[in-house]
């Protein structure tokens, strides 16, 4: 064998065995159990992968492949969801069709994920844009339609003058749309919803039930924004009513203001002639706001007066009607009670306008003043007859006396909405409706889908709030599927995260005809046992998905409610240029090809693995790539030393070593446990110190040569999941051991024979560390007292004082106290 591993001749050799033997088919041995190992859906897109992408894609191989070892059936799948705005706009920037342009992308992202040699199980591959495949996104719409969760509406939605669609709240960032970065506005148009607010509570409840990141779980809390407390109401001097949701009734006697959401429907009506400029105005600039950027707690809390004033529902005196942004029409009833003293949000609001704070709740009933906002529960005071009752008792109190005289009642508030998923754009799945002037908007039947969408060659965005496929008349005007009677197809898509919506489902059985999915399939291989990708799809890809698969438990299409039981989100991998995420704008990107080209795969993929911690944000550096190809050429000279000498006689001269033995077992536990919890840097970590041990007793002599084979042999199955390609073929070229190495089981290990033999203790006198000693792991106290008061330090320490107490923390400690 070549002294230097030649990774070029390796990799060429080996890929197309791999594929003749299609390695990494989802397993289908009754006598093993099964794992589905499952990254999230990828968008392709013209840049291709950069090596920030491996972060995702490269850990969950090693898992895969890890698992398969381990001895379970793996299901690893890849699919494309290729639908969307960023491919229509790149198709049309570049005179291209998107169906051309997506087709190129895929071929892209697949060309580099065989480069890094992913295990994905490429039978199974999909694409959201077949109408194989959007056709069954289609009769889930009609499932969500037939259920009462589907429903068209007229209101006024964000829309995105450079993508020229709608969009849904969660697509809205900073005032901009999340994929062209357009500031956004709002337009009134008639637009299609999933009632995904009927499933609010046990969105929640069921967090408890699920192993993700608590990050996610906190961020899907608080979107859906769960709220129990009182409806109040006011009446304005016109006799209308203001309703407010507010949590805490027992600050209601120091409410000196009331704020209603810019879109509420009585702040015309209560804004009087002399302030209709400067509210129309604030209304105006509110309306380029998205409802994050509102409610962002670092922003100043702006508004404006109406002119108009509203009656206390207790007290009887006039509250003066303010509208402020920082109040959502989507959450309560778009109407707040102002109250300064208890209310950090409202504090701020009344000194930026110089509103007046009263003080009703103190820590024990004595006046405090208001300086600052006192938000805790307390005794109230300044509240008529409920002064001197303590907060809990008053929230019962003062709701069920509002209940009573009919200004309150008990109420439940959510801050989540239910979500748009029409787009007034073409390349996405078409929505499965006809209208007609008959029957209304009828579903069409099941068997009539997929609704394909039409080859068009004019697909640029009208910017009317209508959708091209509009202009396609032959495609558009079609029978009535209810009364036969002349009709117009709806030609709003849907958005793409309803194809992502459900595919995890679909990879269980690709090819499957007669539904969305084989029943007993998905009974195998669902829910997905670990689901890997970024954080950024919390509250949409996340949300949605666990929406769609309990309306599929409610109507009996499978017997689980949460489709990911096991969720991890990896780290950015971020530019050694400019410390910032790669991207072909800014010029930053390096991509696995060049990597590859100059390194081989098997470094690229230990480097993206040891660079740190997979939910860690990482800088990409060279440096570490060129360590990790210096660690396998290591292995590699290691490898064949050993296998030469093999031959030879001295090698029986080699000596058994008890310490070489332990450190096997040490390195299969340690291994097995960091695989197992996704710490892929210590697990390379782990092999490299390994290695350098390894070295260092070969050059000692140490180790018989039967240690050797089995420590070489189970090394390259340790090192097999991470850098597959070395490990192929020193499994069969160098050791001659027969079949592929990533068929092969993974080691095992004894946790008694993997326990060191002696441990290191710390000596303290009087607290302060003097020495460290050597012991037997074991040893008697006696001894161990005795080793550590005869070392020269310690005794120098002491100084000829009485020892009056030794303190002993077994294998770690001994303090000896002296004086």
């Amino acid at each position: 064998m070549s002294k230097k591993y030649n990774f070029e001749q390796v990799e060429a050799k080996w890929q197309p065995v791999w594929e003749a033997m299609d390695l990494y088919a989802a397993g289908h041995d009754p006598d093993k159990p099964d794992r589905y190992i499952l990254d999230f859906f990828p968008y392709p897109s013209g840049s291709g992968l950069s090596v920030g992408h491996a972060r995702n894609y490269v850990p969950t191989c090693v898992s895969a492949r890890f698992m398969r070892m381990q001895g379970y059936n793996v299901l690893h799948p890849m699919g494309w969801d290729a639908f969307g705005l960023p491919a229509e706009n790149y198709a049309i920037t570049h005179n291209i069709h998107p169906r051309e342009s997506t087709r190129l992308f895929c071929d892209t992202y697949r060309r580099q994920m065989k480069l890094l040699e992913c295990s994905y199980d490429w039978a199974r591959e999909i694409n959201s844009t077949h109408p194989d495949y959007y056709r069954w996104t289609q009769w889930f719409f009609l499932l969500l339609h037939e259920r009462g969760l589907a429903y068209q509406a007229l209101g006024e939605q964000w829309w995105c003058p450079g993508c020229q669609t709608i969009l849904a709240n969660e697509q809205v960032e900073n005032g901009r749309c999340w994929r062209c970065d357009h500031e956004v506005t709002k337009k009134a148009l008639q637009q299609w919803y999933f009632k995904i607010t009927e499933y609010a509570d046990r969105l929640l409840a069921d967090l408890d039930t699920i192993d993700w990141p608590e990050p996610i779980k906190l961020m899907q809390r608080n979107w859906i924004g769960r709220s129990e407390g009182a409806e109040v109401v006011f009446r304005a001097a016109g006799g209308d009513e203001i309703a407010v949701f507010t949590t805490r009734p027992d600050t209601l006697f120091g409410v000196t203001f009331l704020a209603l959401a810019p879109e509420h429907p009585l702040v015309a009506k209560l804004t009087t002639a002399g302030r209709q400029t400067a509210v129309s105005d604030y209304i105006a600039q509110s309306r380029r706001k998205s409802d994050i950027d509102r409610q962002a707690t670092n922003q100043a809390k702006t508004g404006v007066f109406t002119g108009s004033s509203a009656i206390h529902p207790l007290t009887g005196q006039p509250v003066p009607v303010w509208v402020a942004d920082y109040v959502l029409m989507g959450y309560g009833s778009g109407a707040v009670m102002g109250v300064p003293g208890h209310d950090e949000r409202d504090f701020a609001f009344a000194r930026q306008h110089g509103l007046e704070a009263i003080e009703v709740i103190t820590p024990d009933g004595r006046p405090q003043g208001v300086e600052a906002c006192f938000s805790d529960y307390g005794v109230l005071i300044n509240s008529g007859d409920y002064s001197g009752m303590d907060s809990q008792t008053a929230v019962s109190r003062i709701t069920a006396d509002l209940a009573a005289q009919g200004k309150g009642r008990q109420h439940v508030s959510y801050k989540l909405r239910d979500w748009l998923i029409s787009r007034q754009r073409y390349w996405g799945a078409p929505i499965p409706i006809v209208h007609c002037q008959s029957c209304g908007a009828v579903p069409v039947p099941a068997d009539q889908l997929p609704v394909e969408l039409p080859d068009i060659d004019d697909f640029a965005p009208s910017g009317n709030g209508r959708s091209p496929l509009a202009r396609a008349a032959d495609w558009v005007n079609t029978p009535c599927p209810r009364c036969g009677q002349p009709a117009q197809r709806e030609t709003d898509t849907m958005d793409g995260f309803a194809c992502s919506s459900w595919y995890f489902l679909r990879f269980a059985s690709p090819r499957y005809e007669d539904g969305p999915f084989d029943p007993a399939a998905v009974a195998r291989w669902l829910p997905v046992d670990t689901y890997v990708g970024g954080a950024e799809h919390a509250v949409m890809h996340l949300l949605y998905a666990r929406f769609w698969t309990k309306v599929m438990f409610d109507a009996g299409l499978i017997s689980f409610t949460e489709p990911f039981t096991q969720l991890r989100n990896q780290g950015m991998l971020l530019s050694n240029v400019d410390g910032r995420k790669m991207s072909k704008s800014r010029g930053n990107v390096v991509t696995p090809d060049e990597v590859a080209a100059q390194y081989g795969t098997d470094a690229l993929r230990g480097c993206v693995l040891f660079l740190g911690p997979f939910d860690a944000e990482v800088t990409w550096e060279e440096t570490a790539v060129r360590g990790v190809a210096r660690f396998l050429d290591r292995f590699w000279r290691l490898v064949g030393e050993v296998a030469q000498e093999a031959f030879h006689a001295k090698a029986q001269r080699r000596k058994e070593s008890k310490e070489f033995e332990r450190r096997r077992h040490e390195l299969v536990q340690r291994l097995t446990h960091d695989m197992a919890q996704f710490r892929f840097n210590t697990a390379v970590a782990a092999l490299m110190e390994h290695l350098n041990y390894l070295l260092a007793a070969w050059e000692a002599g140490e180790g018989s040569a039967a240690q050797w084979q089995e420590m070489l042999n189970v090394y390259t199955r340790l090192l097999a999941p991470i850098a597959p390609f070395i490990s192929e073929e020193v499994w069969q070229a160098v050791l001659g051991q027969p079949g592929s190495v990533h068929q092969q089981s993974w080691p095992s290990f004894e946790a008694a024979k993997a326990a060191a033999a002696q441990v290191t203790v710390v000596v303290q006198v009087n607290g302060k560390v003097r020495d460290r000693i050597v012991v037997d792991v074991g040893e008697e106290e006696g001894r161990v007292k005795q080793t550590a008061v005869s070392s020269p330090k310690v005794q120098q320490a002491i100084n000829g004082q009485a020892i009056h107490n030794i303190i002993i923390i077994p294998q770690k400690l001994v303090n000896i106290v002296a004086g």
